[in-house]
């Protein structure tokens, strides 16, 4: 039987632990690709998994990677062996081998193949992110926009230099939204296309929004701390509108404005099972996998064409061993406008 090395979680005396194990590297099924990683993009979701024991013993964390395809399942038409790709996997589900790992094996649907010009460490910024971002923007269940709408959508992204926020600013800036942004880094979200950016931290930033774009119904909560969602939804119009935050049921929105529906984005939506956390069940659902599955059809595109630009990168020494560091780093909230990501071959 085949193996990988991988950070395994082991919880012990209230805390979670990682070690570094061989683990076996499951069969592959008909619609599956196996691949070598050679670059892991860390996100919250890995550390509240690990904080939180959300998985149990034996679990491996990780969703994003980059790395080359080593073998593909009987009905993979889309790469082949040899072929450098990017995707998604749930990691910490039982039975994925997630991407805390020297291999993974992903859905042929999460995977793209990733031009020439994007390097690995880059590229593996881009799968969770952006499907969140497309997600919350394009899903029934999230903001529900109509794409084609264009200018007629005014839209405030809170929370533009976070990983999520940058990729929202581009995906509305390519279906030409109207739409706003909060961040400190002003130059860093006008590069990626934003023209109205404020500092959520100025006493007048949801008076200098809505005097810019007064008509805004869709909000998108990037930052899903304890005000954000209250602070943000104050900017819709006086008609009412829609808030999605990316905090799983729906936490932090107690606040919000009264003429504001609140809906809430998670990724794993789009994947092919529920998922069960405990007491709480994160349903599939047939339309967000429809949508994912359309934008990585077009990712290589998008992103050699430059509609999409991945995510600022701060590689953290030490690979797989280095990550319990990135993990702090989070904790410490000592990571701005990047995303952490780690060399794994």
């Amino acid at each position: 039987m085949s193996v990988a090395k991988a950070l395994v979680c082991h919880p012990s005396d209230g805390q979670n632990h990682f070690a570094l194990e061989d683990v076996p590297i499951p069969a592959l099924q008909p619609q599956e690709v196996l691949v070598r990683i050679s670059a892991t993009a860390q996100n919250p979701t890995d550390i509240k998994g690990f904080d939180q024991n959300r998985f149990g013993d034996g679990a491996v964390l990780g969703c994003d990677f980059c790395g080359q395809v080593e073998s593909v399942g009987g009905e993979v038409t889309e790469v082949k062996n040899g072929d450098r790709v990017a995707g998604l996997v749930q990691g910490g589900r039982p039975g994925c081998l997630g991407a805390y790992a020297t291999h993974t094996i992903v859905k042929q649907a999460f995977c793209f193949k990733v031009p020439d010009t994007i390097s690995s460490a880059a590229a593996a910024t881009v799968p969770l992110a952006l499907t969140t971002a497309w997600l919350a923007l394009l899903s029934p269940y999230c903001l529900g926009i109509d794409r084609t709408a264009a200018d007629q959508i005014q839209l405030l992204i809170w929370g533009g230099s976070t990983s999520v926020g940058q990729y929202t600013i581009q995906i509305a800036r390519h279906f030409g939204f109207q739409f706003a942004t909060t961040c400190r880094n002003k130059e860093s979200v006008e590069a990626l296309g934003a023209t109205h950016v404020y500092d959520y931290r100025s006493p007048t930033v949801i008076e200098d929004i809505k005097k810019a774009l007064p008509a805004i119904t869709y909000v998108l909560d990037c930052v899903g701390n304890e005000t954000s969602s209250a602070q943000a939804s104050s900017a819709v119009c006086d008609g009412g509108g829609v808030l999605c935050t990316i905090q799983p049921m729906k936490t932090n929105t107690q606040n919000v404005e009264k003429n504001v529906k609140v809906t809430d984005v998670v990724v794993f939506t789009a994947f092919f099972d529920d998922l069960v956390l405990g007491p709480f069940k994160i349903p599939k659902r047939e339309d967000d996998r429809d949508l994912a599955t359309e934008l990585y059809g077009h990712l290589p595109d998008m992103l050699s064409s430059g509609i999409i630009k991945p995510n600022p990168v701060r590689v953290v020494e030490g690979g797989l061993k280095g990550v319990i560091n990135g993990f702090q780093l989070y904790r410490d909230n000592a990571i701005s406008g990047q995303k952490l990501v780690y060399n794994i071959a």
